[in-house]
């Protein structure tokens, strides 16, 4: 059965012949500016595994990018979406209303860490729509026009959220770009500048947020400030609670919502259900929560969570559109997120993420390469540098890793400013043995790329 086996290359090549005429055909047929490095061309996949269309089996550590926590083709969701998909395939919301959007919307409003008692939900179709949504709700009810973001940050490809990410290589030739957009200081500890402490990192990411209310926009004109609980394209680098602590306090000192992004660190990612539970358990749960990726096993669905005052104060006809929370992918979240409790995912995560730390520790012993190593739950980051000492980034290698782990039937991806960062974002159905075969896998490819 694929969910459960292992890695296995059959072809002489990779991609193998009828993968690599399905690449071909790609070329022809897609733009080149979607890219894609893998020699991979899908015909099944189960859990954790990929089969390609010659045979060959990969373990996938990037899971759609985030998207399938609970694995590929889970039998019951397939169940789920076949059941709905014999009523109806399509109702828009603002044309008829349908139980599985009520319901979804319930369930959120239930579990998401947000603050107050009454919450509200409503849905769009990706990550960017889903921050996009944020930002015009928090917009609405303060009556702002100015968003606050941070370096490292990814919200997106919109032209709001392409303005909001931080790196401009996802917005080359595409301005001009939206107004209303500032950024601060994120603190990313391993590079922290001058040699500064934790403290001082922190410190000094909180006065370029007061920088901003000074020179460039008063806090008055501040609708929200968005953070990622662990950016992802920036490396996966958490947020320290004491940093969203203080965001909190600002954002209450003057007005200011604050939005969670857990567009790729939600639906037990991190080790909790969402990622800002860390940040209600520390007393500063955000206002606004933008999720998507994982809350569907892979159906096109996002979602934006509030209290009812917030979400109240959205003006009539700026939110909602045609395939917004479309009956299939309701259902197949309802479904997710069942199983989800049902089989305590959130632990799962934590426990794969021991496993994985606990290979990186030996790993940073034998090389010295492998700079740092952090994350929450089994949402990790590897950051590889060319020297320990002088920390220069080294996209490179992480590139020959990309390649050398596919060849061996291992699927990872990079991540950071310099591409110099290995995620892992392994589904959480992924088997121990699983799990040993891939990390066995990825040791031998650091070995042999660094002799």
């Amino acid at each position: 059965m694929l969910r459960t086996s292992l890695p296995q290359i059959v072809t002489d090549t990779l991609p193998g012949p009828k993968a690599k005429a399905l690449i071909d055909r790609r070329a022809q047929a897609v733009p080149s500016a979607i890219r894609c490095v893998y020699p991979v061309a899908i015909a099944r996949g189960e859990g954790a595994m990929i089969e390609d269309l010659d045979g060959n089996r990969f373990l996938d550590w990037i899971g759609g990018v985030g998207v399938l926590n609970i694995g590929y083709s889970h039998p019951e969701i397939i169940a789920a979406v076949k059941e709905q998909a014999d009523k109806f395939f399509h109702g828009m919301f603002n044309i008829v209303t349908h139980e599985g959007y009520v319901a979804l919307a319930e369930k959120l409003a239930q579990i998401a860490p947000v603050q107050g008692e009454e919450k509200k939900a409503f849905f769009a179709n990706s990550g960017a729509e889903a921050d996009e949504n944020a930002v015009k709700v928090a917009r609405g009810y303060t009556k702002r026009p100015n968003i606050i973001t941070f370096t490292g940050a990814f919200h997106g490809r919109t032209l709001l959220t392409m303005t909001m990410t931080a790196k401009k290589a996802y917005a080359t030739d595409m301005g001009p770009l939206a107004t209303g957009v500032y950024r601060a200081e994120f603190p990313y500890f391993y590079r922290s500048p001058g040699n500064m402490n934790e403290d001082e990192t922190i410190a000094y990411c909180l006065q370029s947020i007061q920088n901003l209310f000074e020179e460039a926009t008063p806090a008055n004109q501040v609708a929200a400030i968005i953070l990622e609980p662990l950016q992802g394209e920036g490396g996966f680098i958490p947020a320290p609670i004491p940093f969203v602590k203080a965001l909190r306090k600002i954002c209450d000192d003057h007005g200011i919502l604050l939005i969670a992004d857990e567009v790729q660190s939600g639906f037990c990612r991190t080790g909790k259900m969402f990622a800002s539970e860390y940040w209600k358990e520390a007393g500063c749960a955000p206002d606004i929560l933008a999720t998507a990726k994982s809350i569907a096993a892979g159906m096109p669905i996002s979602a934006i969570i509030a209290r009812k005052e917030i979400m109240e104060g959205i003006p009539a006809g700026t939110v909602g559109g045609t395939f917004c929370g479309n009956p299939l992918s309701c259902a197949a979240a309802l479904k997710t997120i069942e199983i989800m409790e049902r089989d305590n995912l959130a632990a799962r995560s934590q426990e794969i993420g021991q496993k994985v730390l606990a290979r990186c520790a030996q790993w940073q012993k034998e090389f010295p390469v492998l700079g740092n190593v952090r994350g929450l739950g089994a949402m990790l980051g590897l950051e590889f540098v060319k020297d320990p000492a002088t920390k220069e980034p080294n996209g490179e290698l992480v590139n020959a890793l990309v390649q050398e782990c596919a060849r061996n039937g291992l699927m990872i991806e990079n991540a950071g400013r310099w591409g110099q960062v290995v995620r892992f974002l392994a589904p959480l159905t992924i088997t121990d043995e699983q799990l040993e075969c891939g990390l066995d896998i990825l040791e031998n490819a650091i070995r042999t790329c660094t002799k």
